[in-house]
């Protein structure tokens, strides 16, 4: 599947902290309160303003639209300003669970989460390009990370699903949430690697805050995949 799948380690807390809390703020026009926030973390001004516009787009919220594209989509965005996320190309928990529905006890629905004034509906998974996906609370993560280590069974499907290196990129974000008790959100084209222009790679959050192991397995696939194909067209010419 060819989308930019990112996992961002965060907590319910620090979601109401991060994005609940300052939307309001912006609702009551306290602008000034969301820089102030920015700062006591030490966000650059550049990223304060990315910040503080998604912010504004998330007030601009419609109440029908759904969760998944909308704010659920925009915490992914500002946890990168934040702190360090991580990428795999086409490889999601929303995509396991379609497969393998018992994989659900690891995931936790945004109605579990968010404040009860959020009426959007959610679908708790990816559905396209910009969107959310499934939460891992903080006790999940570390349970689905012990029973990596533990359950061989648990091992092999992720393995199927996170092939070529990526596995090791799944764990590393799973083990930074587990070591800052945050939960872990998934979310699609936060981040978009440009594998044939690395320099030319965009995202919506802090695009160097993006661990780099898997857009360098990303990078690889995508050269070998050209290479293939530019022998096959001389074997044909």
């Amino acid at each position: 599947m060819g989308y930019d799948v990112s996992f961002h380690p965060i907590s319910p807390e620090e979601m109401r902290e991060w994005y609940f809390t300052p939307l309001t703020w912006i609702q009551q026009g306290q602008e000034e309160k969301v820089l102030a926030l920015a700062a006591r973390h030490g966000m650059e001004d550049f990223y304060a303003e990315k910040y503080l516009d998604t912010l504004r787009v998330g007030a601009g919220t419609e109440p029908d639209e759904l969760f998944d594209k909308s704010h659920g989509f925009y915490i992914a965005v500002i946890q990168g300003f934040f702190r360090d996320y991580y990428y795999t190309r086409g490889s999601a928990f929303s995509f396991l669970v379609e497969q393998k529905p018992e994989y659900a006890r690891y995931f936790t629905p945004w109605t579990q989460v968010v404040p009860t004034f959020f009426p959007n509906p959610a679908k708790n998974r990816i559905i396209e390009n910009y969107c959310s996906g499934v939460y891992l609370s903080p006790d999940q993560a570390a349970q689905l990370l012990r029973d990596m280590k533990q359950g061989p069974k648990v091992l092999e499907d992720m393995e199927r699903l996170w092939s070529d290196g990526q596995l090791a990129v799944l764990k590393k974000a799973l083990t930074a949430a587990v070591e800052l008790g945050a939960g872990l959100l998934e979310a699609t084209e936060v981040v978009e690697p440009n594998p044939i222009r690395p320099n030319e790679s965009t995202s919506y959050s802090n695009l160097y805050h993006c661990d780099r192991d898997g857009v360098y397995l990303y990078i690889d696939m995508a050269l070998k995949q050209i290479s293939q194909t530019m022998e096959r067209s001389k074997d044909h010419s």
